[in-house]
């Protein structure tokens, strides 16, 4: 049997102890502690993989191990959902490569490989390596942006409530900054609402505005279109001069809706 092979054997053979040798050499090197389950994870994970290893060696065969992939994923999507940072995994990759590359070195001088054999079994576990950074990175980057978009969402309902403050008058605080998404689901939730609570008069409140851009502007003024057919008179506080001469200039035309410097002239205006 030619050394290659043997040392495919060998791989194969004692997946499992390697696994756990491997794991354990690479914790060692961290200087912090991994929770077992992470590590049971990782024995597991590297079983699959050094079985692997040695069916490529045997074979050539090209590919990266489903389940490496898998749990690459797994480690990214747990760092972001525990508010984590893709550093405090990535860092340890150097550590797996040095132990991997070590192993493997040893390895080939115990079945007696030449150079050229062992750089080639080293370039294809950091190969694989390098693909299982790209899986846990791309994994994290999702599952953060979806958090993201779920918690800008809750946001968005939030700043959509409206406020009764006296029979039939309510008002809609606009707080912080506006984007499109934001002002389509003010615009998709204000309607029913004010129809539900019977409301006749709502006041739109600027003044906690941060930053607005003037074609949302344009959006939310549109409200009050919308609120005319289901007769609801609409009234606009807080809208800042800035605000109020870039509408002027794109041709907004705010003379037919009531603005009031602040809330209580709104609602002292109200007969």
């Amino acid at each position: 049997m030619e050394p290659i092979q043997k040392v495919s054997a060998y791989l194969t053979q004692n997946a499992e102890v390697l696994s756990e040798e491997i794991v354990a050499e690479i914790v060692s090197r961290f200087g912090f502690e991994i929770p077992k389950q992470e590590i049971d994870a990782a024995v597991s994970m590297y079983v699959e993989f050094i079985n692997y290893l040695g069916a490529m060696i045997a074979n050539s065969e090209d590919r990266v191990p489903e389940g490496l992939v898998e749990w690459s994923k797994g480690n990214g999507e747990r760092a972001a959902s525990i508010g984590g940072k893709i550093s405090d995994i990535v860092t340890r990759y150097p550590d797996t490569r040095i132990v991997f590359t070590d192993r493997l070195r040893n390895i080939g001088m115990e079945f007696e490989l030449t150079a050229d054999e062992v750089i080639s079994i080293v370039k294809k576990v950091n190969y694989i390596l390098d693909i299982s950074i790209n899986e846990t990175v791309f994994a994290f980057e999702r599952h953060s942006e979806e958090q993201l978009k779920e918690t800008q969402y809750q946001v968005n309902e939030l700043s959509a409530a409206i406020v009764p403050i006296q029979d039939s008058i309510a008002i809609l605080p606009l707080i912080g900054s506006i984007d499109y998404d934001r002002a389509q689901i003010i615009i998709e939730k204000t309607v029913p609402r004010v129809s539900q609570l019977g409301i006749e008069t709502l006041i739109i409140d600027f003044s906690g505005t941060v930053n607005i851009d003037i074609e949302i502007a344009k959006h939310i003024f549109d409200i009050r279109n919308i609120l005319l057919l289901i007769g609801v008179n609409t009234i606009a506080t807080g809208v800042r001069p800035d605000l109020a001469k870039k509408a002027v200039t794109l041709g907004i035309d705010l003379s037919s809706l009531e603005v009031y410097s602040n809330v209580l002239q709104a609602i002292r205006s109200i007969k």
